[in-house]
């Protein structure tokens, strides 16, 4: 899943570990975190996950069809209508550890105000309605050194057709087979 063109979905497995093993995994992994990041970890969401495995695939806002970008909740709405929900809230430190894989940025800049290259934002539902309160994560490979990034944005704030989310596949029901 490292590859923005790789299609297939990645098998997750989340809520798992408890808030201290989490961060602990992320410490022996050599994840760096930012403020924003230590904020989601320390969010009550983290004290009572239930375990589930879920379908991750990556996709870009333009091939949403947005080609003009879009803000989040339009994003969301649009990545919906073709099968694609939001992630687990706790999902963004579970796929910083799966995804060891993720090609390192071209650059080392932190662009505030827009997605920085080479990174993949968690597509999930905001945890506070307070545009200062991190909105999510996103990560990112910065020189060799894999992070686990917090970001916060308003509802206004336009992302790029190029920029990239990580989004949960709708589950597959299984019919019941005739005559039952």
């Amino acid at each position: 899943m490292g590859d923005p063109a790789s299609a297939e979905p990645l098998l997750l497995h989340v809520g798992e570990l408890t808030r201290s093993d989490l961060k602990g995994a992320l410490a022996l992994a050599g994840v760096r975190l930012n403020a924003h990041a230590e904020t989601l970890l320390e969010d009550a969401v983290f004290e009572r996950t239930e375990a589930e495995t879920v379908e991750i695939v990556q996709r870009a806002v333009g091939e949403l069809g947005l080609t003009r970008g879009a803000a989040l909740p339009r994003i969301l709405s649009t990545a919906r209508e073709h099968g694609l929900l939001p992630c687990p809230p706790v999902a963004g430190p579970y796929l910083r550890l799966a995804m060891s894989d993720q090609t390192t940025s071209p650059d080392s800049v932190l662009s505030n105000g827009r997605a920085p290259t080479g990174s993949v934002a968690i597509a999930s539902e905001q945890l506070r309605v307070d545009d200062d309160y991190p909105k999510g994560f996103y990560l990112r490979v910065v020189d060799g050194q894999p992070w686990l990034r917090g970001y916060r944005c308003g509802d206004d704030h336009l992302w790029s057709p190029e920029d990239r989310f990580a989004f949960r596949l709708r589950p597959r029901t299984c019919a019941a087979p005739a005559g039952i």
